[in-house]
């Protein structure tokens, strides 16, 4: 068998890339892999082309094949052993947390997870600025009698890590399936007319919660529609200011320089503004996500 790529998951949606030959595995079992001075054991989540594109596309491939194998299919025995580590890992982080507070450090211990043969045990925590914990470390290796790493996360890489459950009700997407953590913007909760109060917009790891980012594009595609809000255009009933659009049930709201508001569906307002002004449309995109332009009259875009 020619040596194809294999991606390989580990506690808490940690992934990594190996090479694989010669060995009858499917996606979904477990494997023993090469891992940093030892061995670990992960679950097989996607092989050949699909784990190489997955590679590329989170930039985890640094080389043409990655220099690290999967070395056999877990046995029985094998995942025993992992469930005593994993459960050991309660005791690891409480003794952890007690050495912290001995030490007076300013972090919080998020997780551990030992790796498959014993051979290192990686901590992870958060903490608003850079702790010096050399000694921390020293001690922890003296207790634990193995190489430790203290790994400092960010607060949405510790939701990820956790889990839990969002105000939508299902598993939080950092945790199950969103592929990498892409920067989050306050402007794409404006695109959406989403009201800006932090608590409604947040997740639970106190960040705008990454679901902002799925109906963004069908946002500023539907606005492309409307005419831009603060924009005055000639209707039957004389100059009227754009004040608002609801893009689900297509109305815009006018005000006129008198100061009276209605609301009119999209298409009533097209036909209004053909019929009382000559100019030509805008070109296409040209009222795109609200931006630029003058107040110039002009008719709304054709879908």
């Amino acid at each position: 068998m020619s040596a194809v790529f294999a991606e390989v998951g580990f506690k808490g949606n940690r992934k990594d890339y190996f090479v694989l030959r010669d060995l009858d595995v499917t996606p979904g079992e477990h494997v023993v892999v090469e891992a940093d001075r030892g061995e670990d054991l992960g679950r097989l989540l996607a092989l050949g082309g699909i784990a190489e594109r997955k590679c590329s596309a989170s930039g985890g491939c640094g080389t043409p094949i990655p220099e690290r194998r999967v070395l056999r299919a877990a046995r029985e025995q094998d995942l025993h052993l992992v469930e005593s580590l994993r459960r050991d890992e309660d005791r690891v982080r409480r003794e952890t947390r007690s050495r912290v507070a001995e030490h007076g450090l300013r972090m919080k211990v998020t997780e551990a997870e030992w790796q498959f043969d014993r051979k290192k045990l990686t901590i992870y925590f958060t903490a608003e600025r850079r702790v010096d914990f050399r000694a921390l470390v020293r001690d922890l290796a003296s207790a634990f009698r193995t190489r430790i790493e203290l790994r400092q996360i960010g607060v949405r890489d510790e939701s990820a890590l956790l889990g839990g459950v969002g105000r939508c009700g299902r598993e939080l997407c950092c945790s199950t399936w969103l592929p990498e953590l892409r920067p989050v913007s306050l402007q794409l909760a404006k695109d959406q007319n989403l009201s800006l109060n932090p608590s409604q917009i947040s997740g639970c790891c106190g960040r705008l919660m990454c679901c902002l980012m799925y109906e963004h594009d069908t946002y500023i595609q539907a606005r492309r529609r409307f005419p831009r809000e603060g924009r005055t255009l000639s209707t039957s009933r004389g100059r009227e200011r754009v004040v608002g659009l609801d893009i689900w049930t297509e109305h815009v709201t006018l005000r006129s320089e008198d100061g009276d508001r209605r609301t009119l569906p999209l298409d009533e307002l097209r036909r209004e503004v053909q019929d009382t002004s000559p100019l030509a449309r805008p070109a296409p995109g040209a009222a795109a996500e609200g931006g630029g332009g003058d107040d110039s009259d002009a008719a709304p875009s054709s879908p």
